[in-house]
Protein backbone atom coordinates (compact mmCIF):
# COMPACT_ATOMS: atom_id res chain seq x y z
CA UNK A 1 0.00 0.00 0.00
CA UNK A 2 1.33 3.97 -0.69
CA UNK A 3 2.38 5.82 1.90
CA UNK A 4 0.86 8.79 2.37
CA UNK A 5 2.32 11.88 1.48
CA UNK A 6 3.62 14.04 4.18
CA UNK A 7 3.43 18.00 5.36
CA UNK A 8 6.51 18.74 2.78
CA UNK A 9 5.39 16.46 -0.29
CA UNK A 10 1.60 18.50 0.61
CA UNK A 11 3.40 22.04 0.30
CA UNK A 12 5.22 20.72 -2.90
CA UNK A 13 1.62 19.68 -4.39
CA UNK A 14 0.35 23.29 -3.50
CA UNK A 15 3.56 24.90 -5.31
CA UNK A 16 2.92 22.92 -7.93
CA UNK A 17 -0.47 23.79 -8.66
CA UNK A 18 0.48 27.86 -7.93
CA UNK A 19 2.63 27.45 -10.83
CA UNK A 20 0.34 25.95 -13.01
CA UNK A 21 -1.97 28.52 -12.21
CA UNK A 22 0.50 31.49 -13.13
CA UNK A 23 1.63 29.28 -16.34
CA UNK A 24 -1.85 29.08 -17.36
CA UNK A 25 -3.06 33.09 -17.26
CA UNK A 26 0.27 34.42 -18.59
CA UNK A 27 -0.59 37.06 -20.70
CA UNK A 28 -4.23 36.41 -20.53
CA UNK A 29 -7.03 39.05 -19.04
CA UNK A 30 -9.94 38.55 -16.43
CA UNK A 31 -12.30 38.44 -19.51
CA UNK A 32 -9.92 36.15 -21.31
CA UNK A 33 -10.47 34.02 -18.41
CA UNK A 34 -14.05 34.34 -17.90
CA UNK A 35 -14.71 33.63 -21.75
CA UNK A 36 -12.28 30.06 -21.41
CA UNK A 37 -14.30 27.18 -20.45
CA UNK A 38 -11.08 25.16 -20.26
CA UNK A 39 -8.66 27.60 -19.17
CA UNK A 40 -11.69 28.28 -16.24
CA UNK A 41 -11.41 24.39 -15.38
CA UNK A 42 -7.54 24.35 -15.36
CA UNK A 43 -7.87 27.17 -12.77
CA UNK A 44 -10.61 25.71 -10.59
CA UNK A 45 -9.33 22.41 -10.68
CA UNK A 46 -5.47 23.71 -9.71
CA UNK A 47 -7.15 25.98 -6.54
CA UNK A 48 -8.95 22.53 -5.69
CA UNK A 49 -5.68 20.92 -5.43
CA UNK A 50 -4.01 23.80 -3.65
CA UNK A 51 -6.85 23.55 -0.65
CA UNK A 52 -7.44 19.71 -0.78
CA UNK A 53 -3.51 19.50 -0.15
CA UNK A 54 -3.67 22.65 2.98
CA UNK A 55 -7.00 20.09 4.50
CA UNK A 56 -4.53 17.14 4.46
CA UNK A 57 -1.77 18.70 6.08
CA UNK A 58 -1.30 17.71 9.48
CA UNK A 59 -3.22 19.84 12.81
CA UNK A 60 0.30 20.36 13.92
CA UNK A 61 1.82 21.32 11.27
CA UNK A 62 -1.26 23.85 10.33
CA UNK A 63 -1.42 25.24 14.27
CA UNK A 64 2.38 25.69 14.20
CA UNK A 65 2.27 27.65 10.77
CA UNK A 66 -0.48 29.77 11.56
CA UNK A 67 0.86 32.86 9.67
CA UNK A 68 -1.16 30.99 6.73
CA UNK A 69 -5.23 31.09 6.75
CA UNK A 70 -5.58 27.17 6.08
CA UNK A 71 -9.19 27.84 6.71
CA UNK A 72 -10.10 30.23 4.16
CA UNK A 73 -8.33 28.03 1.65
CA UNK A 74 -9.46 25.31 3.00
CA UNK A 75 -13.23 26.81 2.70
CA UNK A 76 -12.51 27.90 -1.08
CA UNK A 77 -11.72 23.94 -2.25
CA UNK A 78 -15.30 23.36 -0.13
CA UNK A 79 -17.24 25.57 -1.96
CA UNK A 80 -15.37 24.96 -5.61
CA UNK A 81 -15.90 21.18 -5.05
CA UNK A 82 -19.38 21.11 -3.24
CA UNK A 83 -20.94 24.41 -3.75
CA UNK A 84 -19.70 24.40 -7.64
CA UNK A 85 -22.76 26.46 -8.49
CA UNK A 86 -21.58 29.28 -6.26
CA UNK A 87 -18.24 29.78 -8.13
CA UNK A 88 -17.91 33.55 -8.72
CA UNK A 89 -15.19 34.24 -11.45
CA UNK A 90 -14.64 37.79 -10.06
CA UNK A 91 -13.58 35.92 -6.63
CA UNK A 92 -11.25 33.37 -8.02
CA UNK A 93 -9.73 36.01 -10.24
CA UNK A 94 -9.43 38.35 -7.16
CA UNK A 95 -7.61 35.07 -5.29
CA UNK A 96 -4.96 34.34 -8.17
CA UNK A 97 -4.44 38.23 -8.27
CA UNK A 98 -3.75 39.08 -4.62
CA UNK A 99 -3.37 35.70 -2.44
CA UNK A 100 -1.14 33.00 -4.50
CA UNK A 101 1.85 34.88 -5.01
CA UNK A 102 2.20 35.67 -0.36
CA UNK A 103 1.16 31.69 -0.30
CA UNK A 104 3.62 30.46 -2.70
CA UNK A 105 6.17 32.86 -0.53
CA UNK A 106 5.13 31.74 3.09
CA UNK A 107 5.33 28.04 1.97
CA UNK A 108 9.00 28.00 0.47
CA UNK A 109 9.77 29.73 3.69
CA UNK A 110 8.47 26.22 5.82
CA UNK A 111 9.82 24.47 2.81
CA UNK A 112 13.50 26.50 3.55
Amino acid sequence: MREKPKDNERLLHMIEAIDNIFEFIEGKSFEIYKNDKILRFAIIKNLEIIGEAAYLLTKEFKNSHNSVEWNDIIGMRHILVHGYYQIKDEIVWATIETELDPLKTEILKFLS
